[in-house]
């Protein structure tokens, strides 16, 4: 066999490797690949938006492009490249961390991953056609009015993708609720555990409010119900609240893995046990719980009135303290310990003061009053990418840094990763602190133009030069993981002289994890062994043999089924072949949930002797 066949049969195998596996390892890198595209088309949309505001009265955009790129901006970052960003680490780090040998469901989660995928290039399809343009919060009734099909896009590129984020809440759930290691109770649990843990809950219950609005928008586009029509007794105020009920816990939804990743990277560089465990635990909870009461903050100006703008007004600044406690807790753990700077704990660090920024300035948005000046301007721009960049993206880019030889076999090249960090910090806070100012002087935002002698110029100017510094940040770290790739040696097991289970997996780890499921004797169980001289987990159990699920080809043509039958639902009402498109796609899904129903599935098992000969 030549080498180009050779290479190409090496392809082909892997190709269909990922295509069929349902190894939640695998299957975090396949989040990490598909939220990194849409990190990098979001990022590119947002270039182009700095691009045309770089001075007044710019031509460099249409008034119709700009208002498809920001909706599109907007949607990308929020749905498909923050969330499945962290969803891969979730998926990559969680099961190691609980002592598990997978997800419970592992079939399900391959689903969930394609249908986000999918969902994903359905919304971008639209590009062709005529992207959507009624804003990422898609108000009705913008966006019931909105011609062409670009909304439609919206509607069914979230749907499909909101299925599958819902079907990887509710595995993760279960997962932690049944399939802990022996003796990790759950006050034993990383925080990093925790708080998936509790956004597993929040996207239990916030993802439905979407759904339903979702469904209900498509009624009035493609059905001609008048569920948001007001002259046909419909109501536009409620698809606000529908949004918004699902639209605020989304945000803790993305801050809170954030929040365990930075718990996990404070202990391990600081060489201390977090400080005030227990406190940060409950603080997770009581965020999650208060992100219920607050949606309405986002509806100040509709017309609520006083008493429903006062409670709303409250319930926000409550949020303040149990946020306050775990900023004071990672300062306490930094306190004192024995600090390493490096890349994951730089983005850690840079968190700390730019987070506290958006939290602060997100009181100010929560004061109803002082509100009616900052709605809609520049000041909440620039409020809400303190807290989304300065904390969801830094917690992403410092997770990469901190787990990446778990997912990857490599340590990243230290130089680049500092390069990286500054491009990407200094650029952040020139792009978005000068907006607070832009806002208080009355920019509105969406606007695709500002005119000259406004004051507005020098402003716009800094933000677009910070948006490149971003963009070069970006671009350094993706040299970072190539070059890394090809140049840097394999990882040692435990680079970081780690405290939690996940980096007591052998390297590469093996596809069921742990051999014998490790005895859980504390919090940070890993390090516990090391202080007592062991340097590895006792094990629970004795080398038996092990239970593994088959791959299966079902959860890529299910999604590709539903992929394919959004496009006739989206053409329905202009040609009779959309319904081709609508029943095969649906007759290809419902035929691949017949066969998963019907087939006897139960796996395979590794014996104890194949696990001794690998051991050899």
């Amino acid at each position: 066999m030549s080498t180009a066949t050779a290479q190409k049969t090496s392809f082909a195998a892997v190709l269909w490797d990922y295509l069929t596996t349902v190894d939640h390892k695998k299957i975090g890198k396949l989040y990490i690949y598909g939220g990194g595209f849409f990190f990098l088309l979001g990022g590119l949309e947002a270039m182009l938006i700095r691009i045309q505001l770089i001075k007044p009265e710019n031509d460099f955009l249409s008034a119709g492009l700009y208002n498809e790129m920001i909706t599109m901006h907007g949607t990308t970052m929020i749905f498909f490249a923050a969330m499945p960003l962290l969803l891969g680490l979730m998926n990559a780090v969680m099961p190691l961390q609980i002592g598990a040998r997978d997800v419970a469901f592992p079939f399900v989660n391959a689903l969930g991953f394609w249908l986000f995928f999918l969902g994903g290039i359905m919304l971008n399809v639209s590009w062709f056609t005529g992207a959507p343009d009624a804003g990422w919060t898609a108000y009705a009734p913008l966006s019931t009015t909105s011609p062409g099909h670009g909304v439609d896009y919206y509607i069914l590129g979230l749907q499909i993708s909101g299925a599958g984020t819902l079907m990887g809440g509710i595995n993760f759930l279960v997962t932690i609720v049944n399939m802990r290691a022996p003796g990790m109770t759950y006050m034993r649990m990383p925080l990093f555990t925790w708080t998936t843990f509790v956004v597993s809950v929040l996207i239990l219950f916030a993802f439905p409010a979407l759904t339903v609005g979702l469904f209900l928008l498509m009624f009035d586009r493609m059905f001609g119900s008048a569920f948001f029509d007001v002259a046909l007794g419909g109501n536009s105020i409620i698809w606000q609240h529908l949004f918004w009920i699902f639209g605020h816990p989304e945000v803790y939804i993305l801050i809170l893995p954030a929040f365990g990743i930075f718990s996990e990277i404070f202990a391990t560089f600081s060489k201390k046990r977090l400080f005030g465990y227990t406190a940060m635990v409950f603080a997770t909870i009581l965020i999650a719980f208060l992100g219920f009461m607050v949606w309405a903050h986002h509806m100040f100006t509709v017309g609520m009135g006083p008493v429903a703008n006062s409670i709303f007004a409250i319930a926000t600044m409550a949020i303040a303290v149990p946020t306050g406690i775990k900023i004071f807790n990672w300062l306490l753990t930094l306190w004192g310990g024995n600090i390493t700077i490096n890349s994951a704990m730089l983005w850690s660090l840079a968190f700390i003061p730019s987070f506290t920024i958006g939290g602060m300035t997100g009181i100010m948005v929560a004061t109803s009053v002082a509100d009616y000046q900052y709605h809609d301007t520049y000041f909440v721009i620039a409020h809400f990418h303190y807290v989304i960049v300065g904390g969801v993206v830094f917690g992403i880019m410092a997770a990469l840094h901190y787990w990446w030889p778990i997912m990857f076999r490599r340590v990243l090249n230290e130089k680049l990763g500092k390069w990286a960090f500054w491009n990407f910090f200094i650029g952040f806070h020139l792009t978005f602190f000068i907006q607070h100012f832009l806002g208080l002087m009355g920019m509105p935002r969406r606007y695709w133009v500002f005119l000259e002698n406004q004051g507005l110029d020098t402003g716009n100017l800094i933000s677009t030069i910070g948006a490149f510094f971003m963009a070069i940040g970006v671009i350094i770290f993706l040299y970072n993981a190539i070059y890394s790739w090809i140049k840097e040696e394999p990882a040692p097991q435990d680079p970081w002289d780690g405290r939690t289970l996940e980096w007591a997996v052998a390297s590469p780890t093996p596809h069921y994890n742990f051999k014998q499921l490790p005895l859980v004797r504390g919090l940070d169980p890993l390090w516990i062994e090391k202080m007592e001289g062991n340097g590895k987990m006792t094990p629970a159990e004795p080398v038996g043999e092990i239970h593994m699920p088959n791959g299966s080809i079902l959860p890529f043509l299910m999604s590709v089924g539903f992929f394919i039958a959004g496009f006739g639902f989206i053409y329905q009402t202009v040609t009779d072949v959309a319904y081709i498109f609508l029943f095969g796609g649906m007759g290809l899904a419902l035929a691949c949930m017949l066969i998963r129903s019907l087939k006897d599935d139960h796996g395979y098992h590794i014996t104890k002797e194949e696990l001794e000969k690998e051991a050899d």
